[in-house]
């Protein structure tokens, strides 16, 4: 979805609009899932990255200013638990108990008009 809003900053509001998201690339190098006997499943993502490409464009009152831009964000580490009750009364489900997330770098490439 797009992101749109406004930031107060200094004398005056910055609107913002962020569109047409698209993750352009995920790599995984090391990714595992383990059982964990009697609470479930434990998921552990190490050094992976992720880009992201977007449309922006901002406006104060003293200038407006739009192009396309990058995200890059690298060494990211997650670690996720997922409970999966184990009963028979109906339908199997999974639930997140716990995810911790970190991420190293993040390197941002805006190309406007100005």
């Amino acid at each position: 979805p797009d992101l749109t809003g406004h930031e107060k900053f200094g004398l005056g509001n910055i609107k913002y609009n962020i569109s047409r998201i698209h993750v352009t690339a995920v790599e995984l190098p090391s990714a595992s899932i383990s059982l964990l006997p009697g609470s479930g499943i434990k998921l552990v993502i190490g050094n992976a990255s992720l880009t992201i490409d977007m449309n922006w464009n901002i406006r104060t009152w003293m200038f407006k200013d739009s192009g396309r831009g990058t995200v890059h964000i690298s060494k990211v580490f997650v670690t996720a638990v997922f409970s999966t009750p184990l009963d028979n009364t109906g339908p199997t489900s999974i639930s997140l108990t716990s995810c911790r997330t970190t991420s190293g770098d993040i390197d941002i490439k805006l190309n406007g008009k100005s």
